[in-house]
């Protein structure tokens, strides 16, 4: 492959310092055999400028912290080759969440606010006994909730979401996915009633307007339409039969 040099627009602006309003800025660099847009990054901050922020931890699509706008797609920087790109790549942060600067936001907070919302954990009133063998399921239904504990919390499906960009209250693919995930494990004792007073309403699995754009640009390839189907028809369901 013939070396390139190329053209990033990068999105700059630091909340501490708001005298200095948002603005692009554009940073040349050669390209190298197998260069991700991370190298790429970590490269513009070491040799050209040491403030640029952005995030980033296992560089193995792994964490989900380097989620951001790529040519106005999301996606993430440690799994995106620049060779897959034209010679000009724009880089915005991820909208709907709290920006922290440049390409750096705060999705933590977010996600930490929604476990607790949609009280993500199995709910039972068995008395745990760390001496007892663990209780047997069904390869199908393992399967299942394992597609859904793939989400890396990376933010993309939010970031991509008509919705989640047009309402705060929206809890989003990421979660209505988790959600997902309890109605399928057996080892939830929540009645349906009780979970449909969580994502029962338009903040919840009646807010989706079905562009599905999260489906598509999930970096973990989740299948979120087929989630978001299954816990519509089930909430349905439960309005259906009065709670």
């Amino acid at each position: 492959m013939a070396e390139r040099l190329l053209t990033f627009d990068i999105f700059r602006y630091n909340p501490a310092t708001p005298e200095i309003p948002p603005r692009m800025q554009e940073f040349q660099l050669e390209e190298t055999v197998g260069m991700s847009l991370f190298i790429a990054l970590n490269r513009i901050r070491e040799e050209q400028d040491p403030s640029l922020m952005f995030d980033f931890v296992c560089r193995a699509a792994v964490c989900g912290s380097c989620g951001m706008l790529i040519n106005g797609r999301p996606g993430l920087a440690c799994k995106t080759l620049t060779q897959d790109l034209g010679e000009k790549i724009t880089l915005m942060p991820l909208p709907v969440f709290k920006l922290v600067g440049d390409l750096s936001v705060d999705t933590g907070v977010w996600f930490r606010y929604l476990n607790v919302r949609t009280e993500a954990w199995i709910h039972t009133d068995q008395v745990f006994d760390p001496k007892g063998l663990e209780e047997r399921m069904d390869n199908p239904t393992a399967h299942r909730i394992y597609e859904a504990e793939r989400c890396i919390e990376c933010g993309c499906c939010i970031g991509a979401c008509a919705t989640a960009n047009m309402r705060e209250d929206f809890i989003g693919a990421a979660f209505l996915n988790r959600i997902a995930r309890f109605l399928i494990d057996p080892r939830d004792e929540r009645p349906a009633a009780h979970i449909f007073e969580v994502v029962g309403t338009d903040e919840g699995v009646f807010g989706c307007i079905g562009l599905m754009a999260c489906d598509d640009l999930c970096p973990m390839e989740i299948p979120l339409q087929g989630q978001l189907a299954y816990v519509r028809r089930k909430m349905a369901l439960v309005a259906l039969r009065g709670k």
